[in-house]
């Protein structure tokens, strides 16, 4: 019983698998292809057939017709068949199917495969119309557009969701090309949107054109950002190469570079394997490479946000309009000063803008119109400026329009930014004065350090810059090769020293000029006067004279290291000359000498030289002597005769001085003549003589004051030698009729001033004080000077027998006795300052 159930179980499994095959009903097939669905032509495309059952008999399909038949191979793998095509052409494109069949039945179609061969027609064009780049969920608007009139567009974006969207065309006048609008979206930031358009003839529409160029979105992710920077600089000039690095996270897979503001990513690098930095090289920049920069990455995370934007900048555009660059009012300016950078076009420019040779971008300004010079130009200034403006400096022009394409740079024009370290010295070993075609080699030196030196031509836009050498002496030493001296090597220059370290420059060196002679077409004559030898100590003067229009005259000597001397020329008999005055002369200034004409409008260029001209010096050398004054260049003389004035001034000051005091002591010894004088008189005259003092008539005493007179000399006598008072006694000459005897108080210490009555004081003594009065307050200065601080009385006394007047007295005419003979006693009591010295003595 079992083993019948058994046999009817197996029974009933077999029949129920050939039921299906008897009814018709075999599953399907599935039909795939290789590489793609959508090949270009001459490309090897595979066809696989796919069934579960174990078929005999595989049938390839084309458009509903059979196109090949394969039959089962048993040493091959089962349920599967291969159809090969290779170098497919356009007429293998198409719809395609595949069927199977076994011993007694065959399979329905599998679901048709469209075999799309592109390569025909004429190639659209895809852009994104605003913007590749597109945050995660939005949407980009992409425009496929062609020349060929075709009726469909079709917009495909890789990967495994096979995504694609399809549109008629549409004829834009404005272009005049056919084109078609797709909206794409929402992107999401977790796969890469890889775009392209087809164009095809919907009469043949397994037969389309060939792809576009494709777009990749971009799209902003939340991953960290990349770094992009340009080499070797983001300012270069057309058709020069250029390599952009983009570096981002490891993990990074592609990178893109996208030029904002345009429709279409502007490159992309795929890296073999994950690394942080992609590399975009452009082999020549063009104005199309010129524009906003920014980078992505993307990597199995997603994508990165935007990088910081790079601008690059392409030189050269206009060829043709280069621009002129200057400073004003040097290229040299001391630090914390001032300067004007002109930079100007004759071509009209929008804007200009100024570079420094780091290429970092300056401020930009709009140019303005000079009518009179019919040029464009703008102004940069630079204030104050500090060391860091130390550097090369270049102007461009551009348009409003178009920011990132400039013209052809200007001259290169140096700054140097002069400080306060100490300044070097410049000289020449050729002389100040040059012939054309003398090589001329300036040297800079220093006791300072230096690590470098700088030449600069007052007046010029260029600056020679060398390294240092150091001396066995401790000196730095850098010399500057002129080569062949012409019309452009006179003028004025200076030098500075600078360390390696730091850009800040020295201060100036003392200006050095150098002097081209034969640019003139005269030739001045030199003539010496009083002669060609003269001695030490004279005066020796060098006339330079022209019949030619002549500004300036310059005097040169033989070997001399210093300066020429520059006079101007003064108009004499139609001639021009300069008279150049030596005084004092020594034999320093032996040699020969020789002299030149220049002209205003040309201060270095000189005319050629004159004959020579030889002075001799004879004599020793007076070392103690100053060195001779010669005529100097006009600072110096203004110097000079600034300091001759008031040195003048202050001698004919103390010329008056000493004339006041020469009168003063004169006058004060005239009159003290003229009071002795008087004083004589007086006691020669008698007691009838009137005595004049002043204009005022004076009297001799009557007979009261004689008796106080008798009383003050017997005070005077009864003094002893210890009251301080001593008497000198003298007789006069024997011829003196009179028999004067003289009597004369020594200054000494009195016991008591109050000893000697005001009532009795003598008329000596009020002459003595009227003279005192008119000497004024000099002769109290002089006593005071004494610095004693005692009471000091003086006493002068004479003593002489009185002769008889020639006259009368109106007593003795009137009965009364005659007066008798006295003695006169003159006592001054003062202090010390009211007495002069010539008393004291």
């Amino acid at each position: 019983m079992s083993c019948t159930f058994t046999a009817l179980l197996c029974l009933g499994l077999t029949l129920s698998l050939w039921i299906p095959v008897l009814t018709g009903s075999l599953p399907k097939p599935i039909l795939r292809v290789q590489p793609d669905s959508v090949v270009s032509r001459w490309t090897k495309v595979t066809f696989f057939c796919e069934e579960t059952i174990g078929a005999n008999e595989y049938r390839l399909y084309k458009d509903g017709k059979l196109y090949k038949t394969v039959t089962k191979n048993k040493q091959k793998p089962a349920n599967k068949a291969e159809f090969s095509l290779s170098n497919v052409d356009l007429s293998n494109a198409g719809q395609y199917e595949c069927s199977y069949s076994t011993q007694y039945k065959s399979s329905g179609y599998s679901d048709p495969l469209k075999l799309v061969v592109t390569g025909h027609y004429w190639t659209p064009s895809l852009l994104a119309q605003a913007s590749p780049v597109v945050t995660s969920g939005g949407y980009v608007t992409l425009q496929c557009e062609s020349w060929h009139n075709d009726h469909k567009f079709i917009l495909t974006v890789e990967g495994p969701q096979k995504l694609s969207w399809t549109q008629d065309s549409q004829y834009n006048y404005s272009t005049r090309k056919y084109h078609a609008l797709f909206s794409v979206g929402p992107v999401t930031p977790n796969q890469r949107w890889i775009c392209r358009c087809y164009s095809y003839d919907r009469n043949r529409p397994y037969v389309w054109s060939p792809p576009s160029e494709s777009v990749e979105l971009l799209v902003s992710g939340n991953l960290q950002k990349p770094t992009i920077k340009a080499e070797p600089g983001s300012v270069i000039t057309s058709k020069r190469a250029m390599t952009i690095w983009c570096q981002g996270n490891l993990d990074a897979e592609v990178y893109f570079l996208h030029n904002e503001g345009s429709q279409k990513t502007q490159s992309t690098q795929t890296l073999q394997q994950p690394g942080n930095k992609g590399k975009f090289f452009i082999p020549s920049m063009t104005r199309q490479h010129a524009g906003q920069y920014r980078c992505y990455c993307y990597g199995s995370a997603g994508w990165s946000q935007p990088s910081d934007t790079l601008e690059l900048v392409v030189t050269g555009i206009y060829e043709h309009y280069k621009p002129r660059l200057s400073v004003l009012p040097s290229p040299v300016v001391t630090a914390g000063g001032n300067m004007t950078l002109h930079c100007a076009s004759d071509f009209h420019y929008d804007k200009f803008i100024l570079t420094k040779e780091d290429k970092k971008f300056g401020n930009s300004l709009d140019t303005e119109h000079i009518s009179s010079s019919r040029q464009y130009r703008a102004l940069f200034i630079i204030g104050p400026t500090t060391p860091t403006h130390t550097g090369t400096f270049r102007c461009y022009g551009y348009f409003k329009n178009a920011p990132q394409l400039w013209s052809v740079p200007s001259d290169l024009q140096q700054i140097l930014i002069s400080g306060l370290s100490k300044k070097p010295s410049l000289l020449t070993h050729q002389g100040h004065i040059l012939d054309p075609g003398m090589t001329l080699t300036l040297q800079c030196y220093s006791d300072i350090n230096y690590d470098r030196f700088a030449l600069h031509k007052v007046g010029g836009a260029d600056i020679m810059q060398h390294s240092s050498q150091q001396t066995d002496t401790g000196f730095s030493v850098a010399n500057f090769t002129l080569g062949y001296v012409s019309s452009s090597t006179g003028g004025q220059y200076r030098c500075y020293g600078a360390h390696n370290l730091s850009s800040e420059w020295s201060a100036s060196s003392e200006p050095l000029d150098i002097l081209i002679t034969g640019q003139l077409p005269l030739t001045p004559s030199l003539s010496v006067k009083p002669n060609h030898t003269v001695h030490s100590g004279e005066t020796v003067s060098l006339l330079c004279w022209s019949m030619d229009s002549v500004d300036t005259f310059i005097l040169s000597k033989e070997g001399s290291a210093q300066q020429p001397l520059r006079l101007k020329s003064k108009s004499h008999d139609q001639q021009s000359q300069a008279e150049f005055s030596m005084s004092a002369v020594t034999s320093h200034l032996s040699g020969t000498y020789r002299c030149y004409g220049a002209q205003n409008s040309s201060f270095y260029l000189l005319s050629s030289a004159s004959a020579p001209v030889e002075l001799t010096v004879s004599g020793p050398i007076e070392t103690s002597t100053p060195p001779p004054t010669m005529s100097m260049p006009l600072g110096g003389l203004h110097m000079y005769l600034k300091a001759l004035i008031g040195v003048s001034v202050a001698f004919i000051l103390f010329l008056f001085i000493l004339i006041f005091i020469l009168l003063r002591r004169r006058h004060r010894g005239k009159f003290r003549k003229d009071v002795q004088k008087e004083k004589d008189l007086q006691l020669s005259s008698g007691a009838e003589e009137p005595i004049t003092r002043k204009g005022e008539l004076q009297k001799r005493p009557n007979p009261a004051a004689a008796t106080q007179e008798e009383s003050l000399y017997a005070s005077v006598e009864d003094m002893q030698t210890e009251d301080g008072v001593e008497l000198n006694s003298w007789t006069p000459p024997e011829e003196d009729p009179q028999g004067e005897t003289y009597a004369q108080v020594k200054p000494s210490r009195l016991r008591k001033a109050g000893h000697v009555s005001p009532s009795v004081m003598s008329r000596e003594q009020l002459n003595t004080e009227y003279e005192q009065a008119e000497e004024g307050q000099g002769a109290n200065n002089q006593a005071a000077e004494s610095g004693e601080s005692q009471d000091v009385t003086y006493a002068q006394l004479c003593s002489r027998t009185l002769r008889q007047g020639a006259a009368a007295s109106p007593l003795s005419q009137a009965g009364e006795a005659p007066e008798e003979p006295s003695v006169y006693a003159t006592l001054a009591a003062a202090r010390p300052e009211a007495v002069p010295k010539d008393v004291e003595q």
